[in-house]
């Protein structure tokens, strides 16, 4: 009788070790797929991240040479050239020394 109770007492603690394997087995497999499943939408943030940052370096660039055509044409405005020119196409003013020509109609 004792031989049958040991016997039945290792079939039970084989059964339950093996349980606890299966469990420890289940939980490893999820964490597994969890981790997959999050490492795959941090890909895709990433990508995502990525093309958003080379579109705002491209604008940023834009914009830098946007700033310097400003600082360009604010230097222009600034000249006796510009002045004249303006004078001459919206006033309709003339230098002393120039001649105005119109023509017949």
């Amino acid at each position: 009788m004792r031989e049958t109770r040991r016997s039945v007492r290792k079939r039970r603690e084989r059964l339950g070790n093996r349980m606890a394997l299966v469990g420890v087995t289940f939980v490893v497999i999820s964490l597994a797929v969890v981790v997959n499943f999050r490492g795959a939408e941090l890909r895709k943030k990433d990508l995502s991240y990525q093309m958003r940052e080379e579109s705002l370096t491209k604008l940023l660039d834009q914009e830098k040479e946007r700033a310097e055509e400003l600082e360009e044409e604010r230097i222009y405005i600034q000249t006796k050239e510009y002045i004249e020119k303006v004078a001459k196409e919206k006033l309709g003013l003339v230098n002393p020394d120039e001649i105005l020509l119109k023509p017949e109609r």
